[in-house]
């Protein structure tokens, strides 16, 4: 029964992380809850090999049906490993709760800045200067990729909101080069709580087969239903976000 719910939580988390990111609000949670003596670390490292194997499916179908430019992401998946990994190893030294108020704020700017307006990312991509697009990409592979080792929540909404203001993709190809980029910040996560010995290999496995299942639903959905979808999701996990933190913060 207690493995059936984390499948079920697998697949969630491969769905919302396929369409916009954030199903470790779903799995992470899931398993402190069904193994209440499990390590946070452990849940961290062993909700990574989950959602690496999730994540590298949905880029694959995107890479399938839509024009992406997997040359040019090429470095920016490596840097992504990298930072990535050392956020991972920075976060065994540094309190998630130092970034906690800023990731909030900054979560709830993005919600406010999309929701007020309703034709950001909506269209066709869009010409940007070169600078902007070397920006984007910087941000995406260094900052966001190491944010994501440290701590995590929103990786997926941050990728694809600086490649669609940035790079001046529309949110479903931003949504399609985020899951090239934020597999590599799952490697490298992953690399450093597998060195560390906080993965259950076993139960991260049976996990990954049901990540991909939600995966592949939510990135044929995404395609399928094009932008404007893949915007309504993003608010509506942005909006569990900042309610999650916030109330992490005020409960300590």
């Amino acid at each position: 029964m207690e493995l059936a719910a984390l499948l079920a939580a697998a697949a969630a988390a491969g769905w919302v992380d396929a369409v916009v990111g954030g199903g470790g609000l779903v799995l992470i949670p899931a398993l402190m809850i069904v193994q209440p003596g499990l390590a946070p670390a452990t849940a961290l490292g062993t909700n990574k090999l989950a959602a690496v194997f999730g994540t590298a499916s949905a880029a694959v179908a995107f890479a399938r049906r839509l024009t992406i430019d997997l040359r040019r992401l090429a470095p920016v998946f490596i840097s992504a490993v990298v930072f990535s990994g050392l956020g991972a190893y920075t976060a065994s030294r540094l309190p998630a709760d130092v970034f906690t108020p800023v990731v909030l704020g900054l979560l709830i700017a993005v919600g406010l800045f999309v929701a007020l307006n309703p034709g950001f990312g909506s269209g066709l991509a869009r010409q940007r200067p070169r600078w902007s697009v070397l920006l984007g990409l910087v941000l995406a592979g260094v900052v966001i990729a190491f944010y994501d080792g440290v701590m995590g929540p929103g990786t997926g909404t941050f990728l694809i909101i600086s490649l669609t203001a940035l790079v001046g993709t529309g949110f479903l190809e931003s949504s399609g080069m985020a899951k090239v980029i934020n597999t590599g910040t799952n490697l490298g996560a992953l690399a450093v709580f597998a060195w560390q010995g906080n993965v259950l290999w076993l139960l991260g496995l049976a996990l990954a087969a049901a990540n991909i299942a939600g995966a592949q639903l939510g990135a044929h959905m995404a395609i399928g239903r094009g932008s404007g979808f893949v915007r309504w999701v993003l608010l509506a996990v942005v909006v569990v976000m900042v309610g999650k933190l916030g109330y992490d913060m005020v409960t300590g």
